[in-house]
């Protein structure tokens, strides 16, 4: 038996896209005592442009409520989370994820920013150890320090890895990730055995402020999001750098065959033909192996609130060992609190065992969680292998996931 299912015939169910944050006065406790000043006067003037943090009724509080959250989740049968940021952090713009790279002139202050909210989520996963696993946050601008906060994430247990930032093609004071500039954080990130993790809503142009920029927003942010994906597979980080590992998470995973079909051709035209079209490839310019191979042993996708065809992918081409399931909890776009309905809606017809790996096995086994506590935790809280066999008529009223129109 699977050790993601329970001798009571329950899986363990890890989300692997989840996020958290403090509140701004808890974020003002973690930092440097040098930027304190400067903090409270940026606070007296700053506005939250997001709603889910303004407004108590809609429930801000499951950001940082560590029991609120532990038991929205076990009701909802997950038992544990890989935690990526979402509130704002001192000194941003905007919510960690959507925020633009950072220019010479604010780097120090948002540094400082991401390093408040790092040793805040050490203390927070610390509430719940064996259930959390905090993902650190870095810039770019600075190896170096990138480097120290790679260490930090391996000293003090943030389990979940490091938060790589995308890089737009307009923020030219940021290397592009195919650079070898960053050769020496992938190393870093390999000896300390820090997972590396990308998340959709980064690397997008400034659109500039017009009516329509919103939807010019909308409309290509998964492109952009995915670019990182393409730039570290081709520039050829995973051949230099064969122990690094790599997750793709909210966005999903059913595009990923396509893509590899193609990447898989070129390389094929490159290496019997040493040309692509116009373009030549000299022989010390082919990868070694294939993209998909390189996929297969390096990356893993955390496919957040899947669909049927998700699943199909991951089954059929990726293999069920390197997809994860993820409820992007508490995001209006999650699962919760129809994570059940949502996995009969998915998993209709797919065999136990890969269910298993995809709901839990693989995260336990990629972030290092505690498989004995976690089958403790979901031999009440998981929901049953029974329960998963039996298909969705439809979506249940209230859900606001599109899980349940894919």
């Amino acid at each position: 038996m699977s050790d993601a299912i329970t001798e009571n015939g329950r899986y363990v169910v890890i989300s692997t896209d989840s996020h958290a944050g403090a509140k701004m006065e808890t974020y003002r406790n973690y930092l440097d005592a040098e930027w304190l000043d400067e903090f409270d006067a940026w606070r007296e003037k700053y506005q939250n442009p997001f709603r889910d943090l303004q407004d108590k009724a809609a429930g801000r509080e499951r950001n940082w409520d560590s029991q609120m959250r532990i038991d929205d989740q076990r009701t909802d049968g997950v038992v544990a989370e890989v935690t990526f940021p979402n509130t704002v952090p001192p000194f941003f713009p905007t919510g960690a994820l959507l925020s633009r790279p950072p220019v010479a002139e604010n780097y120090a202050r948002r540094l400082a920013g991401i390093r408040a909210h790092n040793r805040w989520m050490v203390d927070w996963v610390a509430e719940a150890p064996t259930l959390r696993a905090g993902v650190a946050q870095i810039f770019l601008n600075d190896i170096d320090e990138a480097i120290k906060d790679v260490q930090f994430a391996a000293e003090n247990n943030l389990r979940g890895g490091i938060l790589l930032p995308a890089v737009p093609d307009d923020a030219k004071q940021i290397e592009p990730l195919y650079s070898p500039t960053y050769d020496r954080l992938w190393a870093a990130c390999q000896d300390y055995d820090v997972v590396v993790q990308q998340h959709s809503g980064g690397g997008s142009p400034d659109y500039g402020n017009y009516e329509a920029s919103p939807l010019m927003f909308l409309a290509e942010t998964t492109f952009y999001s995915k670019r990182g994906f393409t730039h570290l597979v081709l520039g050829g980080v995973f051949d230099r750098f064969p122990g690094l590992k790599y997750v793709l998470a909210e966005q999903g995973c059913a595009w990923v065959p396509d893509l590899l079909k193609a990447w898989d051709t070129y390389h094929q035209e490159m290496r019997d033909t040493g040309r692509v079209g116009e373009l030549g490839f000299p022989t010390e310019q082919v990868l070694p192996l294939t993209p998909t191979q390189y996929v297969r042993r390096n990356c893993w996708f955390a496919a957040s609130f899947p669909g049927k065809g998700e699943i199909k992918a991951a089954r059929e081409v990726l293999g069920t060992d390197r997809v994860m399931w993820a409820s992007d909890y508490p995001h209006h776009e999650g699962t919760w609190p129809y994570t059940r309905e949502s996995l009969r809606w998915a998993f209709e017809d797919c065999p136990e065992e890969d269910i298993a790996k995809i709901l839990g096995g693989n995260a336990g086994e990629l972030f290092g969680f505690d498989m004995t506590a976690l089958r403790a935790e979901a031999s009440t809280w998981g929901p049953t292998v029974d329960e998963v066999k039996v298909p969705l008529a439809g979506r249940p009223e209230g859900a606001t996931s599109p899980a349940f129109a894919r």
